[in-house]
């Protein structure tokens, strides 16, 4: 196995598809992932076993969950499911605003699932479940916990399970450099550009690279859009904040004009 499990180390943008890799990949680099927003029923539904659906709730489940778990610790099939029953919870339309963003609300759920399966990790399962880590990471970037070092520990049991996914490989890197972890950013981002097709692996041995210099965010691009030119900060969470540059000397009550975007 290439990581260690248990050492020391423990980002969206484009919301696009990575042909042929799985669609609940949060990678975060330009043009290798799928979104990294929690808006939206149904959300982690591919976590198995939950009943329910279309925006149902999953109280019933996690009330009983949480019994089983008080009455029986070392249970660690109860944690898995009490920490899949809170995603799937935390997925509802209620916990999101109408921009996609996690509510507070919906991050409680998110820090109770964290709870739920670190309780389990703690079991020392033989064999993680990888299902469950390949949902639970996605809840440690900027816009959830912004626990960058578990998605790292998270994203470990998944590249164990997945060996042959460049996308999630690339997911790990970004989280280890954002966890300022970078011999596993390096081994993770040296196997991604391998595993990558042949035409991708200049861009993405690129953005990688981006991400370990600037793991916090806060490179700095020119653009010019509509004869307008704008300096352009790039956030941790891929938000790109643009203020406009003044080309030409411009009258006393002209104001500078920012702009948000996400890509």
């Amino acid at each position: 196995m290439l990581f260690d499990l248990r050492g020391r180390g423990r980002r969206s943008t484009v919301r696009i598809l990575y042909t042929g890799l799985a669609v609940l990949i949060g990678v975060g680099l330009v043009g290798f992932g799928v979104g990294g927003g929690f808006g939206g029923a149904g959300l982690f539904s591919s976590a198995g076993g939950a009943e329910g659906g279309n925006g149902a709730s999953f109280s019933s489940q996690i009330k009983k969950y949480r019994k089983e778990t008080a009455t029986n610790p070392s249970d660690a099939a109860a944690w898995d499911a009490l920490a899949k029953a809170l995603l799937h919870e935390a997925g509802r339309e209620e916990f999101t605003t109408s921009s996609g963003a996690i509510t507070s609300k919906g991050k409680e759920l998110f820090r109770q699932a964290s709870q739920a399966w670190l309780s389990y990790l703690n079991l020392n399962p033989a064999k993680p479940d990888s299902e469950l880590a390949q949902l639970i990471y996605r809840i440690y970037n900027e816009e959830g916990l912004n626990e960058p070092a578990k998605a790292v520990q998270a994203l470990q049991i998944v590249v164990a399970a997945r060996p042959e996914s460049a996308a999630y490989y690339a997911a790990l890197a970004e989280a280890a450099y954002k966890a300022k972890n970078e011999s596993i950013g390096d081994l993770a981002s040296e196997k991604a550009v391998a595993l990558a097709p042949t035409s991708e692996r200049t861009r993405l041995k690129d953005e990688l690279a981006e991400v370990k210099k600037y793991p916090n965010g806060g490179q700095t691009y020119t653009t010019t859009t509509n004869g307008k030119t704008y300096a352009v900060k790039k956030a941790p969470n891929g938000t790109f904040t643009g203020t406009q540059i003044a080309t030409t000397p411009a009258p006393a009550s002209t104001s500078s004009t920012t702009i948000t975007t996400k890509k």
